[in-house]
């Protein structure tokens, strides 16, 4: 009889309930010593898991196979796979847990980023380069910041979650793909997202990046479909709702005062927009939100 691996939002804890966080960071000791030292297999559905191993050793399992871990490592696990760790009593680090949907990218999209989140990761530091020992002091700020729950918390939380991510991936990438190859559309997509980052407010049309970028609506359409999923016009969207929910939630704004910051001459449309986005109005998302954050 096949065994059943039990599902948690945080290890021990049942589930059954709408969690009310979307960050969590705790030290690997103090879990894991509660368990002797051993977390035994489970999944997370919705959330995807960071632990940064800063001493100590163990094993980290995957789908039912073993790997070392050593110090001075990085370990990602993507939601919805089975896995379990075995540590020695001198570990020291960080486990974080985030919800998926509140990541850059989403595991197994068709970005470079969701696709390397798609499967698990042993990523080991090499403190010699400058890009590991920054990926080391992202995670360490980020669970100094999330224990001592100062002001801009959630956006330095944010902003360390998605250095350390996009640098782990890069690290543990190469070696495995032609560094000098260089990817047409992988940079297209890059000049558009921060072509969208400067222009969002303006709600300039898919053409106007298009032209921009020297290609037709249609191809840029196609391009942005096979690395997101989404084309040209709903990244610009999402672009516009992800603001707004920040402002939403990290602003004492009303929702009038908010759709004038983001461009929107009529507040009744910015409302309609966001519904249709979200299928919540601004008000009702924005006191959800917070009684889940408790802000």
């Amino acid at each position: 009889m096949a065994r059943i691996v039990p599902t948690y939002e945080l290890y021990g804890e049942s589930t059954g309930r709408k969690p009310d966080f979307w960050l969590h960071c705790e030290t690997i000791p103090s879990r894991s010593s509660l368990h002797h030292w051993e977390i035994r297999p489970h999944r997370h559905d919705s959330f995807f898991q960071i632990l940064y191993i800063d001493s100590g050793s163990g094993e980290a399992m995957f789908s039912g196979v073993w790997y070392p871990i050593e110090p001075r490592s990085v370990i990602t696990v993507p939601p919805g796979l089975d896995h379990g760790f075995r540590f020695s009593k001198d570990i020291d680090g960080f486990v974080i847990t985030v919800l998926t949907s509140h990541l850059k990218a989403i595991p197994g999209d068709r970005s470079r980023l969701g696709e390397w989140m798609a499967s698990p990761h042993l990523t080991k530091l090499d403190m010699e380069e400058q890009d590991a020992r920054y990926v080391a002091a992202c995670l360490q700020r980020l669970g100094r910041e999330f224990a001592e729950r100062r002001a801009g918390r959630n956006d330095l939380l944010e902003a360390y979650l998605t250095s350390a991510l996009l640098l782990t991936a890069r690290l543990s990438s190469e070696g495995t793909e032609d560094r000098t190859a260089a990817d047409e559309n992988e940079r297209r997509m890059e000049l558009l997202h921060g072509l969208i980052q400067r222009h969002f407010k303006s709600h300039e049309p898919a053409a106007f990046y298009a032209k921009a970028l020297g290609v037709s609506p249609t191809h840029l359409n196609r391009i942005a479909r096979a690395k997101t999923g989404n084309g040209a016009h709903e990244l610009i969207a999402r672009k516009v709702v992800d603001e707004a929910k920040r402002e939403l939630v990290f602003t004492f704004g009303s929702v009038q005062e908010i759709a004038y910051r983001l461009g929107f001459s009529d507040p009744a449309y910015f409302s309609r927009f966001f519904l249709k986005q979200t299928g919540q109005t601004p008000r009702t998302w924005r006191l959800a939100e917070r009684a889940k954050l408790g802000v």
